[in-house]
């Protein structure tokens, strides 16, 4: 019966069953039940294991109950097992692709925020603004954290944190006294990891729509971490009745850090985007590990 249970989980269910040989499946069932049967039946006989009165009609009856009963356990065991595998195999896929999404997230993220601080060094370079050098200090930072560290799944918050700052102190140096800009943080624990390149789109968005003809132009940005928790929160004022076109890059740092969200942080985030007469606000939490 052990041999048979393997025989069938092994070699009949994947070769006939699957394949749906159902006629051959049920003939090599047949040959396994006869040849058990006449083993048994055999082998009773021969060592006296049974009394005179136990015939061979009853041997079969008494035999197929035991049988189907090992069939069915064999059967569930191959099932199982098959649906195991098969989940297995499914989840790894399913994390492969997460994987690739992410990586294409990223791709996309780095190249429209380089060409956003390109513009402002060709800004810096018309005007031959003495600020030219440090900012061009400031961006080899920025792009070696891009080039060499937001290749890890997770990077501390810390380092993310002075990165924004670093995109802060380039846009102040490019827009001077036109805006007014307030950076509220908390000292970064560094105990805190965070998906790299994930809050870089709300403050480079905030500076795309929050200058320009606007009037008394300010943006304000806050972040803290506490309890297990990161808060992050900007805001910006924007011209209502401005009828700029957008670019055709125009909204896909929302639109993907959003994605990257749903992926990283489902469940365990939440995004609030408001708009009232002249104030554009996001609002994220993120529950942190």
């Amino acid at each position: 019966m052990i041999s048979f249970f393997y025989f069938n989980a092994i070699v009949l269910i994947p070769r006939f069953f699957y394949k749906r040989k159902i006629i051959i499946y049920l003939l090599m069932l047949g040959f396994c039940f006869a040849a058990y049967a006449e083993i048994t039946w055999l082998l009773s006989s021969r060592f006296a294991f049974t009394e005179a009165s136990f015939t061979f009609d009853k041997h079969i009856f008494f035999c197929t109950f035991i049988f189907l009963f090992i069939l069915a356990c064999s059967i569930a065991y191959k099932t199982i097992s098959d649906k195991i595998i098969s989940d297995n195999l499914a989840q790894e896929r399913e994390n492969e692709n997460l994987k690739t999404e992410l990586s294409l997230l990223r791709m996309q993220v780095s190249p429209h925020f380089m060409f956003n601080v390109l513009n402002n060094m060709v800004a810096l370079a018309r005007k031959q603004s003495e600020l030219l050098e440090p900012s061009l200090i400031k961006l080899s930072s920025l792009m070696r954290y891009m080039l060499y560290e937001t290749g890890e799944e997770k990077v501390s918050l810390e380092r993310e944190t002075e990165y924004l700052q670093s995109y802060i102190d380039l846009q102040k140096q490019r827009f001077g006294s036109k805006l007014t800009v307030n950076v509220s943080s908390l000292p970064a624990d560094s105990q805190y990891d965070i998906e790299p390149m994930l809050l870089i789109p709300f403050v480079e968005n905030a500076f795309k729509h929050g200058t320009g003809i606007i009037k008394d132009a300010k943006i304000d940005i806050s972040l803290k971490a506490e309890k297990n928790k990161l808060l992050f929160n900007v805001s910006n004022k924007f011209d209502p009745d401005s009828s700029e076109i957008k670019d055709k890059a125009s909204g896909i740092g929302l639109t993907n850090v959003q994605r990257r969200l749903e992926l990283l942080y489902h469940g365990k985030h939440s995004l609030l985007i408001s708009k009232n007469a002249d104030t554009f606000t996001v609002s994220l939490q993120i529950v942190l590990n």
